[in-house]
């Protein structure tokens, strides 16, 4: 073991390093959001708010009534879109109450026929076979009662959850509106005030982590957007009715991250087998089946391509790890931590900043992918040159 120490010493005192900096950076992030999260919330309204204030400005009209129109469009847009969120509920609300004892009494009947069915078979059974039954239905009633209590405790913290996030929002749109007047200030101020390094490294970031995001939000957008067409075809299909609210809903879940269709369909399913409706259910089966088989085919291309990593795996890994670590601020800070390592190795710096014994690799594990090989392979030496410190000094002020 000591000779691998002595040669690797180096290398794994350089990854521990970064890997440092990316906690304290993760964890830094973390904290700072659960302090102020109003603030980060306010720099993603600005993004939303910002182009039409800016056009409106170049147009002539002065930056502060311009950020207000822009800020007033905004709200118009969201309270439309919750007016009209909370209308459908409420109409699918009072559709549901007002069908809930035909539900009732569905439910009750085949419960009745189960019950005379079992009564039936259990007269028949030893007496023993009963009491130990009735033992595992008793313990599996209470774990299922304990799941309850967890469950509403959840979903009461999740309420707790989404009431101060929109309280958050809110003030969040008020240091948007005030952020989009002072933006020539404070950009002004971080031109004139902010170290040289700081500013390479934001323009690295800019040029390429910020671009690669909105490609991976571009692309979730897409994916919800297949995910919405192909539920809405289907129920259309099924004729279940209330087709545009359902797959509205199942979109909304999709965006969800662990959740998906999966939490609306499979409870959907589940009632139709127990009230007797086969037909539905298996039509309903088969279009949640065709829904993941689609995603599952299309998220890893059209996601891969749009930040340059195409495995499935390691971006759900990542993903699994920074929210079980971070929670919401992993959520958030995953995707853009996989686009920066994946542009630090393209742009060649984790070879400058990770020392690697020459001898031992024949391709560096940090080099970007290469062009594919001649015919012939390729010449050792020369694979030794591509990956050489000049050339990645090269390949980084390309």
């Amino acid at each position: 073991m000591l000779p691998l120490y002595k040669k690797y010493w180096r290398t794994f005192f350089d990854i521990g390093l970064v890997v440092l900096t990316v906690y304290l950076v993760m964890l830094a992030f973390s904290k700072l959001y659960q302090l102020a999260a109003p603030v980060f919330l306010s720099f993603f309204v600005f993004m939303l708010i910002e182009p039409l204030a800016r056009f409106l400005n170049r147009k002539g009209m002065g930056k502060p009534f311009a950020s207000a129109i822009s800020v007033l469009l905004f709200l118009v847009i969201l309270l439309g879109v919750l007016f009209g969120a909370g209308l459908l509920i409420a109409t699918q609300a009072i559709q549901f109450q007002h069908n809930l004892p035909r539900y009732t009494e569905i439910v009750q009947y085949h419960f009745t026929e189960a019950t005379t069915y079992l009564q039936q078979q259990i007269d028949s059974l030893p007496a023993d076979l009963t009491d130990k039954i009735n033992g595992y239905f008793t313990s599996a009633t209470n774990v299922l009662s304990a799941w309850l209590v967890t469950f509403f405790k959840y979903m009461i913290g999740v309420l707790g959850s989404f009431s101060s996030f929109m309280g958050n929002f809110g003030i969040a749109i008020i240091l948007a509106f005030f952020l989009s007047m002072e933006i020539k200030d404070w950009r002004k101020i971080a031109h004139d005030k902010m170290p040289k390094t700081f500013k390479t490294a934001y323009a690295f970031v800019q040029g390429n982590v910020f671009k690669a995001i909105g490609s991976y939000l571009k692309a979730q957008l897409i994916l919800i957007s297949i995910t919405f067409g192909i539920v809405l075809v289907g129920l259309f299909i099924l004729q279940t009715g209330n087709e545009i609210t359902m797959a509205l809903v199942c979109a909304v879940f999709d965006v969800l991250p662990l959740l998906g269709v999966s939490t609306i369909l499979i409870p959907w399913i589940v009632y139709l087998f127990i009230v007797g409706n086969v037909s539905l259910a298996v039509g309903l089966l088969v279009l949640l089946v065709v829904v993941l088989l689609v995603r599952q085919l299309l998220e890893p291309k059209i996601t891969g391509n749009s930040i340059g990593v195409s495995s499935a795996f390691l971006m759900l890994s990542f993903v699994i790890l920074s929210m079980s670590a971070f929670g919401v601020a992993g959520l958030i800070l995953s995707p853009i931590l996989l686009i920066l390592i994946k542009e630090l190795i393209q742009q060649g710096y984790l070879q400058r900043w990770i020392y690697l014994p020459q001898e031992e690799f024949i391709v560096s594990p940090f080099a970007a992918a290469a062009e594919p090989s001649t015919a012939g392979g390729s010449v050792p030496g020369d694979s030794a040159a591509a990956h050489s410190p000049e050339d990645a000094d090269s390949r980084s002020n390309t």
